[in-house]
């Protein structure tokens, strides 16, 4: 394992020999910058020669060869970067990694389950809504039903009711048309005559009253004979005998009851001949 003093080592002598490199660099730049001196000239004889000539008199002297540059020391290869992180940095980072996805899984695990709960919760309104109308749409059809059968019953009763009163009705036309079949025989003529017969007898036959008095008498009656009014119709007699015939009436009450229930009539017309 490298140290940490031995990296911030290699760092400085890293540096240290760019510098020197650097340098070097601008100093070779700087004296090619520099202009060339001028040579000085000397005031000397000289006769021309050909150069041809003398060109294989004349050798330069062999030059020495320069000396061989020194192999460059090779340096230490500076890590490029950051530096790498240690295992312990590492295994803190994978577990970070690891704690960073563990919670996005529950997160997504936490926000899957908020939605399955609502829609299990919509789901559940749903399904009591669809209760709630169908328990109402049941009790609309009861309720129908009810009213239905009510106006059935109402129906029934009505008809048993005009049933009833028609019965009733033709029960009451019989009775009536026996009565009145009844109030033209004998029977009727009996009783007419029992009754003006009991007013005879209780009339009080006042000083100027004639022989041959006629009078047609209105009598209302009550079950039992009891007279409640009596009123002259048609009469020869003057005053005096209508007021007498009209008391003699009400003496008379209660009137004989008649032979035949049937023939029991409220109002009645007795003609009335004392003579």
């Amino acid at each position: 394992m490298q140290r940490e003093s031995d990296r911030w080592v290699s760092i400085a002598l890293s540096v240290l020999l760019h510098g020197a490199l650097l340098a070097a660099l601008v100093y070779g730049w700087l004296m090619f910058r520099q202009p060339p001196r001028p040579a000085p000239t000397l005031a000397i004889e000289a006769t021309v020669v050909d150069a041809r000539a003398v060109r294989g008199a004349l050798r330069p002297p062999p030059q020495p060869a320069p000396p061989a540059a020194p192999a460059p020391t090779e340096q230490p290869q500076e890590p490029v970067g950051p530096p790498q992180p240690t295992p312990e940095e590492r295994a803190r980072r994978e577990q970070e990694r690891q704690q960073a996805q563990q919670a996005a899984a529950e997160e997504r695990r936490a926000a899957e389950q908020k939605v399955a709960e609502q829609q299990a919760a919509q789901a559940k309104q749903a399904e009591e809504q669809r209760k709630a109308a169908e328990e109402q749409r049941k009790a609309e059809e009861h309720a129908a039903a009810q009213k239905r059968a009510a106006e059935e019953r109402q129906r029934q009763a009505d008809a048993q009711e005009r049933s009833e009163r028609l019965a009733d009705l033709q029960r009451s036309l019989a009775a009536e048309e026996r009565a009145k079949v009844a109030r033209s025989g004998a029977a009727l003529a009996s009783w007419e005559s029992q009754i003006a017969a009991k007013i005879t007898r209780a009339w009080l036959r006042p000083p100027t009253a004639r022989p041959g008095i006629q009078c047609v008498l209105n009598v209302t009656q009550v079950p039992g004979g009891e007279v409640t009014q009596v009123s002259i119709g048609e009469c020869n007699g003057d005053q005096a005998v209508r007021e007498s015939i009209e008391a003699a009436v009400y003496r008379a009450s209660p009137l004989p009851p008649p032979p035949d229930p049937a023939l029991f009539d409220r109002n009645l017309k007795i003609n009335f001949k004392p003579d």
